[in-house]
């Protein structure tokens, strides 16, 4: 099984554009910022959220760094920082996805979702916050 690509996925409280705006002058590479108002998930977020931060990364040949404003939730010390799993198969989201639950909670159930990947959330026995992902690939 190949390792997956690990990256640190931060959360904030409504100033994710600024502070991904800072890291990127900071360090270089490159931004992309989708704001929750253009996803599909803009339904399921109260109208001051729409033009928060859904996702963001910053990327270069050396650094990920993903970010999002908390959307429905609250941030505070502990659930700020994620680790994020990037798998290049089914089999292997599916594996760590079961192993690193063992004894945690589950906070979203690996699901297909709108941007094409499996994706799921949970918080490991050790408190650990993680976020798995397989991008798919198209169907022929």
């Amino acid at each position: 099984m190949k390792t997956p690509q690990l990256s640190p996925y931060l959360t904030f409280n409504g100033n994710c554009r600024e502070a991904m705006t800072f890291y990127h002058q900071c360090l270089g590479g490159e931004l992309q910022v989708q704001t929750f108002a253009e996803t599909p998930a803009a339904g399921h977020v109260t109208p001051d959220a729409q033009h928060g931060v859904m996702h963001a990364c910053l990327s270069s040949e050396s650094l990920v760094l993903f970010g999002s404003d908390a959307g429905m939730q609250q941030v505070t010390p502990g659930n700020s920082v994620a680790l994020a799993l990037n798998f290049s198969s089914p089999e292997g989201i599916a594996a760590a996805f079961a192993s690193l639950g063992q004894g945690g909670s589950v906070t979203m159930p690996l699901e297909d979702t709108f941007w094409g990947a499996t994706f799921g959330m949970l918080t490991d026995r050790f408190g650990t916050n993680w976020m798995f992902n397989y991008d798919k690939k198209p169907a022929q």
